[in-house]
């Protein structure tokens, strides 16, 4: 593609998003339980509006907009005020930032540094301890920031994390050590009050994962749901994340780093003055950023409020409800674990999962495939929230008839032929192009074209080893993001 000798009409501009968005998740029919989260039609415009206001402004320089530094800081005092503040003393900062991957990395930074001023080792290579549970973003950022990993099991009926499991994990070189509230895969809150008097007793920074929906637990708590302490109320809570884009309901591209003081906080950033150009001072990953998502946040924290929030909660509360009696009701369906929030995930041995997942988006529905991991079976997931959970009844009747459909199908099984293909691995010293092609064939996949039934295709990677699908996953997106 060119960059057109003459510019095209706004019309025709249109006229292109139109057809390139023909294919796109139509998530505003309340049809779609993953990737989106609607607050409906008057909210979402009062938060577009604040966003394009702010569109233009950058956050590069608090000084040269002082508007967005007030934005900021008003949005984090607000989510810092839900979350424990008071009971830390006052002391609670934090940061907006992009998203909860950029949350969690700025986080896992500040534990790192504080790791090596403690042990006075300014290059050392620390230790994050993970449950097997925790949000993948943690394993970026130890890619990304030197970290080594140390994994820990969970309990596999609960899947929450075991504290004495990560007591026995934690070392010498232990920088950071992670809880969940709620874990994205089963919807579960970990033991966080226990890690947190751990994180005390050991002296290690402790990090709550809160992004998918930690935002909206205490309005949960106040609808009488039984949710355990997991915030700065607890002393051993150093840092937590908290997304505003998922059940906050923001425009994308809205987080919070929160930090129990600016002590903490003050590892996050980066400076730089050793070069020509002007002395560089970034609170966050990124440097130039638009001032829209945090205009677009503090839009729609304002406009909800409080009772807005509540509101939504009782009807996600609500769904999950009628969700979890209808997967209970089905022979042969089982949840993978009692959620305590609006994220559910269900497994079968009796159907293919997968062909129901393929049903369902043939009567128009989204539902996410998980894959196996260590004892986490292959699983369908669903996430609830407040413009889909409406919806929940006439989703759960089409989920009955493609589970009764499934049953008559084959359950895909690819372990033949992958194990022929490992053997052959083996044999080469390890997997070529050709056989990555083999096993991207068998399951139906040409080129960069994906079939309209994934079962096949996710029967398959659910057999690989894990890192396989990590490499074929890698190569499959290096050829999708192409030119053309």
């Amino acid at each position: 593609m060119q960059i057109p000798t003459s510019g095209l009409t706004e019309a025709q501009i249109q006229q292109t998003f139109d057809a390139y968005q023909a294919h796109d998740l139509k998530w505003r029919t309340g049809r779609v339980f993953a990737y989106t989260y609607d607050p409906g039609e008057e909210a979402e415009r009062v938060a577009k509006q604040a966003y394009l206001r702010f569109l233009g402004e950058n956050g590069l320089d608090p000084t040269v907009f002082p508007s967005l530094l007030q934005l900021e800081n008003d949005v984090v005092s607000m989510i810092a005020n839900h979350l424990g503040n008071e009971a830390a003393g006052g002391t609670v900062v934090g940061s907006f930032t992009s998203g909860g991957t950029e949350s969690i990395i700025l986080a896992s930074k500040a534990a790192r540094e504080a790791w090596r001023e403690k042990v006075g080792q300014p290059h050392g290579r620390p230790e994050m301890v993970l449950p097997i549970t925790a949000h993948a973003a943690f394993h970026k950022a130890a890619h990304y920031l030197g970290f080594d990993k140390v994994l820990v099991d969970v309990d596999h009926e609960t899947w929450r994390a075991i504290p004495a499991k990560v007591a026995e994990a934690i070392g010498p070189k232990t920088a950071l050590i992670v809880g969940s509230s709620p874990g994205y895969a089963h919807g579960v809150i970990d033991p966080i009050a226990e890690l947190a008097q751990l994180a005390v007793d050991e002296d290690v920074w402790l990090h709550v994962d809160a992004c998918v929906g930690g935002f909206l637990l205490p309005y949960y708590r106040e609808l009488g749901k039984d949710v355990p302490p997991f915030d700065f109320s607890l002393p051993g809570v150093r840092s937590l994340s908290v997304d505003l884009h998922k059940y906050g309901y923001a425009p994308k591209g809205a987080s919070i780093v929160l930090y129990r003081n600016k002590d903490w906080r003050r590892y996050q950033h980066f400076a730089c003055s050793q070069w020509t150009g002007y002395t560089v001072i970034n609170p966050t990953v990124q440097s130039t950023k638009t001032g829209g998502p945090i205009a677009g946040a503090w839009a729609i924290l304002n406009f909800l409020g409080k009772d807005g929030y509540l509101d939504f909660c009782r009807k996600m509360i609500e769904g999950m409800d009628h969700l979890v009696a209808t997967i209970e009701d089905i022979d042969g369906f089982e949840l993978c674990a009692q959620p305590d929030f609006s994220l559910l995930a269900a497994t079968s041995t009796s159907f293919s999962i997968f062909h129901v997942i393929d049903l369902m988006k043939q009567r128009g529905w989204y539902i996410q495939p998980q894959l196996s991991y260590g004892p986490s079976p292959h699983n369908v997931h669903f996430s609830l929230h407040a413009g889909n959970a409406v919806k929940v009844p006439a989703m759960c009747e089409d989920l009955r008839a493609c589970v009764e459909i499934a049953r008559g199908m084959p359950i895909p099984d690819f372990r033949e032929q992958v194990a022929g293909l490992l053997a052959g691995a083996a044999e080469a010293g390890g997997f070529t192009d050709e056989m990555f092609g083999e096993l991207l064939a068998f399951a139906g996949i040409d080129g960069v074209s994906l079939p309209e039934a994934m079962a096949d295709i996710n029967a398959m990677l659910d057999a690989l080893p894990r890192d396989l699908p990590e490499q074929m996953l890698i190569s499959f997106i290096n050829d999708l993001y192409v030119p053309r």
